[in-house]
């Protein structure tokens, strides 16, 4: 499968973003700050895929509804633990601001799934 082909499958898509998460944090030097947001930025970057493997074999319209809220909940919620990390280590901005812009778009892509599916 080529790149612009991954791009659009959301599970292939996702579960590459929480590898490069997991990658990521290991480069971040673990100490009494790092490590509570070390755990916080893994939980919530591989949440996003996990949720949506939940969310493609989800049972009902709800239950998908819900599952995928939930992928837009966790892509936010590691946009904001890649900020705490550039605070507490400046020099990982750059590769930091590359996954921030990931999490964004995910996040933007299940906030239209989750409108669509209220109307």
């Amino acid at each position: 499968m080529s790149n612009s082909q991954n791009r659009y499958d959301l599970e292939e898509r996702t579960a590459k973003f929480g590898e490069e998460i997991i990658k990521f944090t290991k480069k971040i030097p673990e100490n009494s700050i790092t490590k509570p947001i070390i755990i916080q930025l893994v939980k919530a970057g591989t949440s996003v895929g996990a949720n949506y493997c939940e969310a493609d074999d989800a049972e009902s319209k709800s239950d998908f509804r819900h599952k995928v809220g939930i992928c837009k909940k966790e892509a936010r919620e590691t946009k904001r633990w890649l900020r705490m990390v550039v605070v507490v280590v400046p020099e990982l901005k750059n590769e930091a601001r590359r996954l921030w812009q990931e999490a964004k778009e995910l996040n933007l892509i299940f906030n239209s799934i989750v409108n669509k599916l209220k109307r």
